[in-house]
């Protein structure tokens, strides 16, 4: 099962805290995480905010998970793929 995560490119901190919460939980049922940034209009000249933004959400699921895949633009949406941690 995926659980999708989406976020923009200029998401706060809070919200970022609350789809993390989500994907600690989703990770933690053992659902593979879909996170990525979808870029709107003229926010694609933020590319490089996007793919820092899903880093550093990789990097706080460490515990719960691994990454699959490194965050890749497909068009619009800049995706990533974490697998969960095996029990």
């Amino acid at each position: 099962m995926v659980k999708e995560i989406r976020m923009g490119p200029n998401t706060e901190e809070h919200d970022f805290n609350f789809k993390l919460n989500h994907a600690k939980t989703f990770l933690s049922e053992g659902a593979k995480v879909k996170a990525y940034v979808f870029f709107k209009g003229r926010t694609i000249v933020f590319k490089d905010r996007g793919e820092i933004l899903l880093l550093k959400f990789a990097q706080e699921l460490e515990d719960y998970g691994s990454l699959e895949q490194m965050p890749k633009l497909e068009g619009k949406k800049m995706i990533m793929m974490i697998n969960p941690k095996k029990k």
